[in-house]
């Protein structure tokens, strides 16, 4: 198997993984809505630690498939996360999906495939310095503060903010994987352990910013972090790492074209019915009571 096909592969397993952690995470929201320390107490939850569990498995493929394939290749592919999840949310909340959902998700697909077609390239071997690994960690956390400052109501900005600290927390993995396997220099290098903890911050912050975007539904703030993580990880990709878009100018016109598509996608999907939030009361029919009669009137006579 060449190494393109296995980094697609493991990314369609990473895929399945994080649509079911979402919509796990999307349920726990739900029910945790208005709940001032709502977010404290899923630590308590064991089905937010289920969640946890499945997001780490699907991270570990993901993380496989960057040695594999290059940001630029397998970042689009998380999109199958979408196809996945927005049928399996509505299903375990017993409703069918919406005709705008399925042409929301088209629509994000459609796009992210266009990236996905300019987005072929050979396995990495560049790896960001630890002069640009902290450059870009800075920007991150300062992107990050502005979307998600106090106030801001969740929703597509923490979804945003999500995607953008998981596709840096991708792209600085990458880094990671090649110098820790390419015998160059020692595994404990700083710049390895530098990065690795960068990884972490960003990894777990996507994963509480997506926890809170998922209280208004499921599919647009997952359809914004899909569109998100690529492009941030592409963006680095390109920038920093010599990766390309294929095709020269017909494909950076396919990549635009792909861009508006996805985001029409996401704007189909911000119409998707809201979670409930508690289960419906039952309504109580109290037996009638019935009339009782009125007293007869006493009639006192005086002789």
């Amino acid at each position: 198997m060449s190494a393109t096909l296995l980094a697609v592969a493991l990314s369609l397993v990473s895929a399945v993984a994080y649509a079911a952690a979402a919509v796990a995470q999307e349920r726990l929201a739900a029910r945790t809505a208005g709940a001032g320390a709502g977010l404290w107490r899923l630590l308590g939850t064991g089905a937010w630690w289920w969640s946890v569990v499945l997001n780490a498995g699907a991270a570990l493929l993901h993380v496989a498939a960057l040695k594999y394939g290059p940001l630029t290749l397998v970042q689009p592919l998380g999109a199958l996360t979408l196809v996945a999840a927005v049928p399996l949310g509505a299903r375990i909340a017993g409703r069918h999906v919406t005709a705008v959902e399925w042409r929301g998700t088209a629509l994000t697909l459609a796009g992210l495939g266009a990236l996905l077609v300019t987005a072929s390239g050979p396995a990495p071997d560049d790896t960001l310095s630890l002069p640009q690994a902290l450059a870009v960690a800075a920007a991150t956390a300062a992107l990050i503060g502005t979307l998600s400052r106090r106030g801001a109501k969740p929703g597509l900005r923490h979804a945003t903010a999500s995607g953008v600290a998981s596709g840096v927390a991708s792209a600085l993995t990458q880094t990671v994987t090649v110098a820790a396997t390419d015998r160059s220099g020692p595994l404990l290098a700083p710049q390895v352990i530098v990065v690795a903890l960068l990884v972490a911050v960003f990894a777990a912050g996507g994963l509480l910013l997506s926890q809170t975007a998922y209280r208004g539904g499921l599919g647009a703030p997952l359809a914004m972090v899909t569109l998100a993580n690529p492009v941030a990880a592409a963006l680095i990709g390109l920038a920093l790492l010599g990766e390309r878009l294929q095709g020269g100018v017909a494909g950076l016109a396919l990549a635009g074209a792909g861009a508006v598509l996805a985001a029409r996608g996401v704007v189909l999907l911000t119409r998707s019915p809201a979670p409930d939030t508690g289960a419906e009361l039952p309504v109580v029919t109290l037996p009638a009571i019935p009339a009782q009669p009125e007293p007869e009137q006493l009639t006192l006579r005086v002789s």
